[in-house]
């Protein structure tokens, strides 16, 4: 092969050929149609090309420590997501603001988030996607300095817009689509779904022992005469904390995350190509289930136990942990059941009963009623989504991964966005005070059928059956 040196044609011999395999699929974008004197049709000199081919045989053979890290840092996030978001309304409302004003503030968390995400997503396979991760560790730090520091809610609203702060206990910022990309560029394709189903479920246990931690680190701190605005000043203190750790973590990662360059130049919006169109209406589906989901999100579902039933910090935090259990064995299970039926019937065949379920909590007449129905949704609430997570890598081509991913989820974002502040006005009206639940169940539940009817005849690589 051209441009290569003797000891890079002998580390060649070496190279297993799914190696090669990876290689490949990585280019195949950019793929030269015909080579004439050394030149390409699309312009890429072969020397050029076989560089390439010999840069990524070269990663794959990389020791795998980079997944690690990735799974990690996702641990270490999701466990101070979980930390703060059992008390995080709370703490608004104990520095003066109310319900209303609650939900706007989340409203605006989740809106500045889409905005900067939006740019750091987009923009990390050309500027690098390791510093587009320590960009929103920085960010990270920086809200939970701020909510930590000040009670003036102009300040805290321009935190919450600028910064990364978590209001749900679920993903916020740029670290899911960029460490996905980078997931998929590490693993073969038919290993993805079962390694971003563990991603999930590591997210999921470390979601639930956060909240777990988090409510009785408040509970225990206010028994031995903690003012209850101290205890929740302890607890966004160690949510920066997670976030300086996050920054170190990163820095570790090694150049095999980042995005194979391209061999040409193609027109791009928003980071994408040839998958515009698709990734345009996935992510309007995924924006009205992330709408629907803003609508009961973990911080005001907590409140909304605490007025209902008198539940105390102690307590909500055992009942979100549980929850949270649930749902990551739950997207454990979702890899084997989407290895048999496929994933987008994965994602619609167990989000609709989930969506059931969330709607018959508040018709429940008890405490102990009203648990068991919310653990029975969290038992089958998060197959869709690494099933979802898995079918938007497989079906963009590599170096739109990034990109997709981070659209997607900013779509997301965005739809999440605009339902808490409409919660916070339902919850602070007595009569409709449960709205919240029937909106969000009956709003997934239309996603389910759209998406199944537009996206059942589109398959990921891996469910295609060769011709014979």
């Amino acid at each position: 092969m051209f441009g290569l040196s003797k000891n890079e044609m002998g580390f060649l011999h070496l190279v297993p050929l799914d190696c090669f395999a990876v290689a490949l699929k990585q280019l195949t974008p950019a793929l030269p149609g015909t080579c004439v004197r050394g030149k390409c049709a699309c312009g890429a000199s072969v020397a050029a090309w076989s560089r390439l081919v010999w840069e990524i045989s070269y990663t794959c053979t990389m020791p795998r420590g980079d997944v690690p890290i990735l799974f990690t840092t996702r641990i270490v996030r999701l466990f101070a997501y979980g930390f703060l978001s059992v008390i995080l309304a709370f703490y608004l409302i104990e520095v003066g603001l109310d319900e209303r004003g609650v939900g706007l503030l989340f409203t605006f968390t989740l809106a500045g988030d889409a905005g900067i995400s939006l740019w750091l997503t987009t923009s990390a396979d050309r500027i690098g996607r390791r510093r587009m991760l320590l960009l929103g560790a920085l960010l990270m730090v920086l809200a939970g300095v701020v909510f930590l520091l000040t009670r003036n809610p102009l300040l805290l609203t321009a935190a919450a817009i600028i910064g990364v702060i978590s209001p749900s206990g679920n993903e916020i910022g740029p670290f899911l689509s960029i460490e996905q990309a980078s997931l998929t560029q590490l693993i073969p394709d038919q290993r993805r779904p079962q390694v971003f189903a563990w991603y999930n479920l590591s997210g999921s246990f470390a979601t639930a022992t956060g909240a777990l931690a988090g409510g009785w680190l408040a509970k225990f701190l206010q028994s031995n005469g903690w003012s209850a605005l101290a205890s929740y000043r302890t607890i966004l203190a160690g949510y920066a904390l997670a976030g300086g750790l996050l920054i170190l973590l990163f820095f570790i990662l090694s150049p095999a995350v980042e995005a194979a360059p391209a061999l040409k130049r193609v027109h791009r919006t928003l980071g994408l190509h040839q998958s515009r169109g698709m990734v345009a209406r996935l992510s309007a589906l995924f924006a009205l289930d992330a709408f629907a989901g803003g609508l009961v999100i973990q911080s005001l579902m907590a409140y909304w136990f605490r007025v209902r039933f008198g539940v105390d910090e102690g307590v909500l935090g055992s009942i979100f942990f549980g929850a949270n259990i649930l749902a990551g064995i739950s997207a454990l299970l979702a890899a084997r059941i989407a290895a048999k039926f496929g994933l987008i019937n994965t994602m619609v065949y167990t989000h609709i009963p989930s969506s059931i379920f969330l709607i018959l909590v508040p018709l429940m007449p008890s405490l102990p009623l009203a648990i068991a129905v919310l653990l029975a949704r969290f038992s089958i609430s998060q197959m869709d989504v690494p099933t979802r997570q898995s079918y938007t890598m497989a079906v963009v081509a590599p170096d739109e991964r990034s990109a997709a991913s981070g659209v997607t989820t900013i779509a997301r974002s965005v739809g999440a966005a605009l339902s808490p502040s409409l919660s916070g006005l339902f919850i602070s009206i007595p009569g409709l005070f449960s709205v919240p639940f029937y909106l969000c169940g009956g709003l997934k539940i239309v996603y389910d059928l759209v998406l199944y009817r537009n996206f059942k005849r589109l398959k990921p690589p891996e469910e295609i059956q060769p011709s014979s």
